[in-house]
């Protein structure tokens, strides 16, 4: 298993790296192909788990917020845009279910909007670029660290219902490596917005939220029984699984950082 995570991580990284530093169009083309991606891995794992949910409209809806974010778009027409689709898709169906609507929207939010404010971070000014890869920095080297350290030392289970697999001896491992991690980058980088002190508390926000959203997308898989969210990555599973750490960590990050730099 470890060829493939590296391999996969060797192509994939600089691929995204690259995106982040084109930002514009490129970055916002990205997020919206990313976001409708992980729509589409959620449709699959709750179809798969026999979870009703308008697998298409999910897509497309997904694509059409996370644009909207990305692009400095109407996100509040938009967002009413998808409501109003998705019951309207529901009105027409043959079998009605207010189930399958929830599932929906639930899985456009999670995919559209949250992960989307990865593209707000981006836009911020004037270290957007830079804040992007302290943020990426950050939660690469927590799982990594939380990895690591769980399968060689880990002992005592963090959340067995949720996932079995990770433990309390990787959680720490985790969180310190991604406040080491965003104080390393911001020594690197020097953004202006952003002093060693605040990366530190940047670090705290994404070994907190970063871990949290890891937990959140395994709740999901274990609600309907399934292990990954897909395929597309050897040795990573589906995008879904490569970004859950970034589906609470952007948008703590980001209004962390607009709060405190308005």
């Amino acid at each position: 298993m470890l060829f493939p995570r590296v391999l996969t991580a060797v192509i994939g990284i600089p691929l995204l790296l690259g995106f982040i530093h084109a930002g514009g169009m490129a970055w916002a083309a990205f997020m919206t192909a990313l976001s409708a991606w992980c729509a589409y891995e959620y449709g699959l794992i709750l179809a798969a788990g026999g979870r009703p949910v308008q697998r298409w409209t999910a897509l497309l809806c997904a694509a059409a917020l996370a644009a909207s974010v990305a692009l400095g778009g109407l996100n509040g027409a938009v967002l009413t845009a998808v409501v109003a689709a998705v019951l309207l898709r529901e009105m027409f169906s043959a079998v009605r279910s207010l189930e399958r609507i929830s599932f929906t929207l639930f899985g456009v939010l999670l995919t559209g909007w949250l992960l989307a404010h990865l593209a707000l971070v981006r836009d911020l000014r004037p270290d957007g670029e830079k804040l992007t890869y302290l943020l990426f920095a950050g939660v690469w080297i927590m799982d990594t660290a939380a990895y690591v350290v769980g399968k060689t030392l880990g002992r005592h289970r963090l959340a067995e219902g949720l996932s079995p697999r990770k433990t309390w001896e990787g959680a720490i491992a985790g969180f310190l490596g991604a406040v080491v991690g965003a104080a390393l980058m911001a020594r690197l980088l020097r953004p202006e917005s952003v002093g060693l002190g605040a990366a530190a508390v940047l670090g705290v926000i994404i070994g907190v939220s970063g871990q949290l959203s890891d937990l959140a997308e395994s709740l999901v898989k274990r609600a309907v029984g399934a292990k990954d969210s897909g395929t597309l990555l050897p040795g990573h599973g589906g995008l879904l699984d490569r970004f859950d750490s970034l589906l609470l960590a952007a948008p703590a990050v980001y209004y962390f950082l607009i709060l405190r730099c308005p």
